[in-house]
């Protein structure tokens, strides 16, 4: 076989670009100091790649998820803790107007604070994320959940919880609605409550209501009418007669596995009711309170009838501290759950970086020797082409 120059030059040609060639992939596998660049240098370790780096966005996300809850229960968390002191600090002031030496002006002044710290109670109801989204609106984010009416306050908002989902399988509630904290709320002790009637013309006044035997309790709604003011029945809604005793201050009236104290003097045919608790709003128990602050009172049946309408609005304020611990329990649950899935994340996102780091990232060492092997080969290549170029047989004719 006769060799040629031309195939000679062709095939040291074709040598020659091979040889730039792996030189510049390891040229740029050094600057970018990764292994392989696109899935064709290698197809198994790419896809694997692939995989992790799908599964490490994917956790990365449910970080960003959880983070947002965190930071938005966080902010409930506060707003929760403000409403508990402010309630805490109108019920002092309800008790302290409940004290009969009183007059009707220190109870007004003591409703001009009370009002005050409605306003308080309105305004965290109305608290908003660093988004400007209200966190007790529900779904309905954009919408200020309450503003006052004449009977306390108007919920805007809707029943949604808003879902985030912090895991595979996993979701957590980044708020609370404003019906949940702030409406449904129990009256009474939470299982009943007892009430005067409002014609009642004696100075009876309801003291503390008990539950003594859960399974007697049929949540039914009685009346304790006074037949004289040392004798009283107990009728159900239908009246039939349930029991009936002598009456005397202070003591328990007694039915049905419930009790209600009564003190002062009650006249004949002064009645009360009794039925199960039923869910009122913070903000209408407030207004009853104003309502009750504002009357004046000027004789013994006033007086009861305040005493009366005060001691309810302390029940129902107890009921809303209730009712604001245990959404505050539930918020620290799910901060807790947060707290642990994110770790379990972090966890699995260096996992994840290690195992694409072991098939991605590029060994300096090796592919510096590779580079100084390759150029050292170019070179070689080159000089070689360079000598074999000036041979011929008349140099030596």
């Amino acid at each position: 076989m006769r060799i040629t120059n031309s195939y000679m030059q062709s095939q040291f040609l074709a040598a020659v670009a091979q040889m730039q060639s792996n030189l510049a992939r390891t040229q740029n596998q050094i600057s970018l100091g990764q292994r392989f660049t696109t899935p064709s240098q290698d197809p198994v370790a790419a896809g694997n790649v692939n995989g992790y780096s799908l599964a490490l966005a994917q956790s990365q996300q449910f970080d960003r998820n959880a983070n947002v809850a965190q930071n938005r229960l966080g902010l409930e968390d506060n707003a929760l803790s403000q409403f508990q002191s402010a309630l805490q600090s109108i019920r002092d002031l309800a008790l302290q107007a409940n004290n009969s030496p009183m007059s009707d002006q220190d109870r007004a002044s003591i409703a001009v604070q009370v009002q005050q710290l409605r306003d308080t109670l309105l305004s965290i109801a109305n608290s908003q994320d660093g988004n400007g989204e209200y966190l007790f609106a529900g779904y309905a984010s954009q919408t200020q959940p309450f503003r006052l009416n004449a009977t306390g306050a108007a919920y805007a908002g809707d029943q949604g919880q808003r879902q985030l989902q912090i895991a595979v399988g996993q979701t957590v509630a980044d708020g609370d609605n404003g019906s949940i904290v702030f409406e449904q709320i129990p009256t009474g002790n939470g299982t009943f409550q007892a009430s005067a009637l409002a014609g009642n013309t004696g100075s009876a006044v309801i003291g503390a209501t008990t539950v003594q035997d859960p399974s007697a309790w049929d949540g039914g709604t009685y009346g304790i009418t006074f037949t004289s003011p040392t004798a009283y029945e107990v009728r159900d809604a239908s009246n039939t007669l349930i029991a009936s005793g002598t009456y005397t201050s202070g003591q328990a009236i007694s039915f049905r596995g419930v009790q209600v104290n009564l003190t002062g003097a009650p006249a004949a045919n002064d009645g009360f009711t009794v039925a199960a608790s039923s869910a009122q709003g913070i903000f209408t128990t407030m207004q009853n309170l104003l309502d009750a602050l504002g009357t004046a009172t000027g004789s013994p049946v006033g007086t009861a009838r305040l005493n009366n309408a005060i001691g309810t609005a302390i029940n129902n304020i107890d009921r809303a501290l209730d009712q604001a611990s245990n959404v505050r329990a539930s918020v620290g649950a799910r901060l807790n759950v947060i707290d642990a899935q994110s770790q379990l994340g972090g966890n699995q996102q260096l996992q994840l970086k290690s195992m694409i780091s072991q098939l991605q990232d590029l060994d300096y060492a090796s592919a510096l020797t590779n580079l100084n092997q390759q150029m050292t080969s170019l070179s070689a290549a080159m000089q070689s082409y360079t000598l074999t170029q000036g041979l011929s047989l008349f140099k030596y004719l």
